[in-house]
């Protein structure tokens, strides 16, 4: 029986043209044309194509993703449906894939792909992409495995993946972990699963959730200044493992003690953070007052987290608990052939 792959398309590099008249790329490719400029993609199964929206991903919300989560969780229902691409502009591709992945039960594979080049470019990057990602798709082995982010021949969990770099067609990385795995020449190469938690509903979350960046010197004014508008919650991103200027310490605690949850991530690529300097301001010093440890999870993600969870709870134990539940890590068993 041959494979049925739904393409959501939402806009994005990948389908973009360059516009002589503005002087720079805009989104004017539609699902289906993305689809009928790979051919190939028809060896693999039937493609459909829903046209979701075409806009960069710098324009995504939390609550447009709430809405493409409904239609790929009603995608995914039909019995004639084996999995979903979504083709995604690169900006923000990792913050849908992880909210989505947050929200989505293990089931049927959900793989977003995008491109760092726009349709004309001279060697575009996109057709490839999205012939990689429909494989994966369509592929009852990936199933169970959340949703992937499938770029440049590399499969990554979404919980792990970002974009490491502005122009290069290699600009995602699953730092730490590496990629979940390969498609190598229509063949794919994958670790297992991740364990997964509950989804979350994505009709409910919380809607203010700031990010504030420490810098060196940094004092009251913004942490202040974000206190007045009464945040949902916070998510604070530090040095190293999650320390920041003593500054911040006495609004941190203003803030702390009205009931805001704020969470710690660091600005350092790989690693995790981790309650260790005592210090005033340091990782473990702002632990003992309540500010809760983002793990691997870059402020963006650690952000979407903090929204979904204030969706179902403001408990500061059940909060906790959906942190310390994201960092159960990967199987780092050897790779398994899928065919």
């Amino acid at each position: 029986m041959r494979s049925h792959v739904v393409v959501v398309s939402t806009g994005g590099t990948i389908a973009t043209r360059h516009d002589p008249e503005k002087n720079g790329d805009v989104p004017v490719v539609s699902g289906a044309d993305l689809v009928a400029a790979v051919p190939a993609l028809h060896g693999i199964g039937e493609v459909e194509v829903v046209e979701f929206a075409n806009i960069p991903s710098a324009q995504m919300t939390p609550g447009i993703m709430g809405r493409l989560c409904g239609v790929i969780e009603s995608i995914r229902s039909r019995g004639d449906v084996d999995g979903v691409v979504v083709t995604h502009g690169t900006d923000t591709l990792e913050e849908t894939a992880f909210f989505l992945d947050l929200c989505l039960a293990p089931g049927k594979p959900v793989c977003f792909t995008g491109a760092m080049r726009s349709a004309d470019h001279p060697a575009p990057d996109g057709p490839h992409n999205l012939l990689c990602a429909v494989k994966c798709a369509a592929s009852r082995a990936l199933r169970g495995y959340g949703v992937l982010v499938v770029l440049n021949g590399e499969i990554h969990a979404a919980r792990y993946v970002t974009k490491m770099h502005t122009s290069n067609v290699t600009a995602f990385a699953s730092p730490f972990w590496g990629p979940a795995g390969h498609v190598d020449e229509g063949v794919i190469l994958a670790r297992p699963p991740l364990v997964r938690g509950a989804p979350f509903s994505p009709e409910k979350f919380a809607e203010c959730v700031p990010i504030l960046k420490a810098y060196t010197g940094m004092d009251a004014i913004l942490p202040d200044a974000l206190a007045a508008i009464r945040p949902d919650g916070l998510v604070l991103e530090g040095f190293g493992r999650g320390n920041f200027p003593p500054g911040i310490v006495a609004p941190l605690k203003r803030l702390l003690d009205k009931g805001v949850p704020v969470v710690a991530a660091t600005r350092v690529p790989v690693g995790r953070t981790a309650g260790i300097y005592a210090a005033d301001g340091g990782g473990a010093h702002l632990q003992s007052l309540g500010v809760l440890q983002s793990g691997f999870l870059n402020s963006q993600k650690a952000r979407l987290l903090l929204m979904l969870a204030l969706g179902d709870s403001r408990d500061a134990r059940a909060l906790a608990d959906c942190f310390k539940e994201i960092e159960v890590l990967p199987e780092q068993s050897a790779s398994v052939f899928i065919a």
